[in-house]
């Protein structure tokens, strides 16, 4: 919805009630017609908690998986110092895209880079969420392959769920496990044309990322207090010049673990009071930033120098607590049954944009049913690939993390300001989006090359 002049905030708040965003070249966000469009009238706008629960969700994933790694890596105190830089950072990059698309009277992140750098512009954005989001979908897929049916690392295999019930067999295997939760689970819940048909599922997964979350602190309190964890690692081990770039590989997970970018719009779109959105975008991150922290200080202090990549993978072992596997399978379940829930709300975003940039012309895609079963399906199958071939969530991290992640999270958002288009931009906003794109190149184009490194060492040493 476009007008001549930007309304006095007043009236845009007053009106946002009963807007009805449209917008047919922004594959962002769901096109409304039809009966949805009626529903849409009659929606007085999302709350404050509302928007702040929906953010919230966007965020934490799997990315919270990787960060007891990234303090392993860092040390106690660089690592969680890191996690609460990656947060400002993010939270300014989002005030960049909203400052920008309130001057622009702009509702989607496609449009912005649209209205920005062209059609060109808006079909990188559209590129790069597609290329995250299936990362992230792949992660998905393969920790809950780790934790149902185990994982090998360093020569250590980890039993799964199953497998220490039931013992090895082919159908505790992770091949039948993937293939199962693909056709049995994901099938129909990606089947789903309305976002809005997944409200209950969202909602859940929440919940069941704070019972993992207050399970793994209750464990790692009680055994400080009965004396059964020692001092852990404070700053990083450091060697040589290869040592010191190994710690750059965190920052792909560390800007995978807050990327929301693709969603604030929709969200702000549907909000009721738009001036609340940088009040949202600060409690969600504020929020999400505390998961964080105390997810990787409590990870790390409980297996400190054992924890692996993927830190649900720890939870296999003897705690040394009463109920201690009991309360392993629980924390284990939860966050596998978080990330069922919520790999639905990731893949309808990936499908939308999919489909935005190889049919920018077509239909809406709910009323094409052959389309919609098509790119669905495809889609399917290649993350299922995917998460049969890539045995590491660090790997895919590393991939999408320095690539597509750090582009729409970072460098999209500190090129849209420097460029201003529309004149608002401070020096100060200037000077942080320089830093910004410089800091993202430099730390993902080194993360890359260590990682490039290790993986052909890696080989030279095994052949």
């Amino acid at each position: 919805m476009r007008s001549e002049s930007v309304a006095p905030e007043a009236e845009e708040q007053k009106s946002r009630r009963n807007k009805r965003v449209v917008d047919e070249n922004a594959p962002l966000i769901p096109k409304v017609q039809g009966s949805d469009a009626e529903g849409f009238d009659e929606f007085n706008g999302a709350s404050f908690c509302g928007a702040v629960f929906n953010l919230s969700t966007t965020i934490i994933g799997a990315g919270i998986m990787g960060l007891p790694a990234c303090v392993k890596k860092l040390g106690m105190v660089p690592g969680l110092l890191a996690i609460i830089l990656t947060g400002l950072l993010t939270e300014k990059s989002i005030e960049f895209m909203i400052r920008n698309s309130r001057a622009g009277n702009l509702s989607s992140y496609g449009s912005l880079m649209g209205d920005a750098f062209g059609k060109y512009g808006k079909a990188l954005v559209q590129i790069c969420v597609i290329v995250n989001n299936i990362g992230v979908l792949i992660v998905y897929m393969i920790i809950i392959g780790d934790v149902i049916s185990g994982t090998s690392s360093g020569g250590t295999h980890h039993s799964g769920v199953l497998e220490g019930w039931f013992g090895v067999h082919w159908w505790t295997g992770r091949t039948f496990v993937v293939s199962f939760t693909t056709v049995a689970v994901f099938a129909p819940l990606v089947s789903f044309k309305r976002i809005d048909s997944l409200k209950f599922t969202s909602a859940l997964s929440v919940g069941l990322a704070v019972v993992f979350l207050v399970i793994a602190v209750g464990i790692s309190i009680f055994k400080i207090i009965i004396g059964g964890i020692g001092m852990p690692r404070l700053f990083p081990i450091i060697t040589d010049l290869t040592s010191i770039l190994e710690l750059f590989t965190v920052v792909p997970v560390l800007v995978t673990a807050y990327i929301c970018h693709y969603n604030v719009h929709s969200i702000d779109n549907e909000l009721e009071d738009s001036s609340q959105m940088h009040g949202v975008v600060r409690t969600s991150l504020a929020l999400c930033a505390s998961v964080y922290l105390l997810t990787s200080f409590f990870g790390f202090l409980l297996f400190g120098e054992g924890t692996l990549d993927d830190v649900l993978a720890n939870f296999d072992t003897d705690l040394g607590i009463p109920l201690g596997s009991v309360l392993n399978d629980a924390v284990r379940f939860s966050y596998a049954a978080h990330l069922v829930l919520v790999f639905p709300i990731v893949f309808y975003g990936m499908r939308v944009n999919l489909d935005g940039l190889l049919f920018p012309s077509s239909r809406p895609l709910s009323q094409d049913n052959f389309r919609f079963a098509s790119i669905t399906i495809s889609v399917i199958g290649v993350i299922f690939l995917g998460a049969n071939f890539i045995p590491s969530i660090w790997d895919i991290f590393q991939f999408t993390g320095a690539t597509a992640a750090v582009c729409v999270a970072f460098i999209f958002p500190a090129a849209i300001i420097l460029g201003d288009r529309h004149k608002i931009a401070t020096k100060k906003d200037k000077i942080l989006s320089v830093f910004m794109i410089v800091l993202a190149v430099l730390s993902n184009a080194v993360a890359i090359y260590s990682d490039a490194y290790a993986l052909i060492k890696k080989n030279k040493t095994n052949t």
